[in-house]
């Protein structure tokens, strides 16, 4: 199967060795990854701040560079989302490029929900933790997958090392321009999550979110507190063996 890359903007920034994990994850299942070099940003940051004019120039954009590709897999939710939910409404006006906007829809997928849904990999199976582990569940990706789904995605039989969170659904406080134009409001949404990873007393945190992972390890450094996070996608490369582990 053919896959095109949509790596995200964050993914690429600040957390490469993630969209390395999902090429190594989906070359061993069989998937002959692409990555279309033009790809930008799909617009979602002018979208939430209310800048639909430019949010829709990405958009036009993207299903430009996009569109020539049967399968596209992105190691963000939110992103996806993006794209599933909002670009036709986005150029509703437009009925070719809504056309268009919504056949793209239906080809994007998360990259858990891809492996599960579509190649039928049973992730929880390949998953080898050698220490306790929560999650964080991210707000942008009720509309993908649930809370239950990632739970589900971490839990083998007998698996003893997953700690749930109490108030699984609490945000982070991140939400994008949310935590710029709110900062106190932000970060006191940000020691509430914090404290409910920490009280969990597992020190590896999975979270499949680069906004998300930036507001919490940030959070995380400046309080001390021993928490590291890993996307989904390294967590099963390592599992695999298809990657050295970091320091």
């Amino acid at each position: 199967m053919d896959v095109a890359l949509f790596i995200t903007c964050l993914t690429d920034s600040f957390f490469p060795r993630a969209g390395e994990a999902v090429v190594r994850v989906l070359r061993h299942f069989g998937c002959r990854v692409q990555f279309p070099a033009g790809q930008t940003c799909c617009g979602q940051p002018a979208y939430n701040s209310g800048f639909h004019d430019e949010a829709r120039v990405l958009a036009r954009r993207m299903i430009e560079i996009f569109e020539p590709y049967e399968t596209i897999v992105s190691p963000s939710a939110s992103c996806v989302a993006m794209v599933k939910q909002h670009f036709a409404p986005l150029l509703a006006d437009e009925p070719a490029w809504r056309s268009r906007a919504e056949r793209l829809a239906e080809r994007a997928h998360e990259f858990a929900t891809f492996l599960v849904d579509r190649l039928n990999v049973d992730i929880a199976g390949l998953l080898r933790f050698d220490e306790p582990v929560t999650f964080h569940y991210p707000c942008h990706a009720r509309g993908i997958y649930g809370a239950e789904d990632l739970q589900r995605w971490l839990t083998r039989d007998g698996q003893v090392n997953l700690r749930l969170p109490q108030h699984v659904d609490c945000c982070c406080g991140f939400g994008g321009m949310f935590a710029v134009d709110y900062p106190e409001i932000s970060t006191a949404m940000l020691n509430d999550k914090l404290d409910l990873l920490a009280a969990t007393g597992a020190r590896l945190v999975i979270c499949n979110e680069g906004g998300c992972t930036l507001q919490m390890a940030g959070g995380a450094r400046r309080r001390g507190l021993p928490l590291r996070f890993k996307h989904i996608a390294e967590c099963v490369a390592d599992s695999l063996g298809l990657m050295k582990d970091r320091p």
